[in-house]
Order: C-alpha cells, then structure tokens, then sequence
C-alpha cells in the first residue's frame, strides 16, 4: 500500500481543491484570499453586478495580478502568451 499526502483548500469548511504539494496549495489558498478582497470591493463599485458575478470578476483579477499591478503602476503589462492552468489533483464544487 502507498502512502499519498495531499493538501486541501478549505475555505468556509467546504473544500475547494486539494493538491499534490503545499507550495500549491498555499498559493491557492492565497489566491482565494485575494479575490475575496477584491469580490469586496467589486461590491461597493458603482456598477451593479450579482453576487456571482463579482466572484467570478474577483478571481479573474486575482488571477492575472501581474498584470494588473502593471496597469495600476502606468505600465503596460507584459504581453501574456496563453498558458495552461497547473491542475489540481480534484476540484470540488
């Protein structure tokens, strides 16, 4: 029998996505961290959006944060090539 170590992500006592390694999952769970933030203050825009909406906008600017910290300094944010998500080991729902 093998011996498996995973890490999960749990966010609110429901497991989000569980990992192959720590580092991953910590930049995971910090990713969570930053688009929770930003879903608050996507909130308060002038602009209405659902509930829905302002996680999914939220987590996409947590994602590209690189280049968002790029825009809001006055650069341009280097060119991206499409990339493919690391995945990992499940996601739950």
């Amino acid at each position: 029998m093998a011996v498996e170590t995973q890490y999960v992500v749990v966010r609110a006592g429901v497991e989000k996505m569980t990992f192959a390694s720590k580092k991953e999952a910590d930049a995971y769970d910090k990713l969570l961290d930053m688009s929770d933030e930003l879903s608050h203050l996507l909130a308060t825009a002038p602009v209405p959006l659902d509930e829905s909406q302002c996680e999914q906008l939220a987590l996409y600017l947590a994602e590209h944060k690189e280049s968002l910290s790029a825009i809001l300094r006055g650069a341009k944010p280097a060119p991206s090539e499409p990339t493919t998500p690391k995945r990992p080991l499940k996601q739950v729902a």
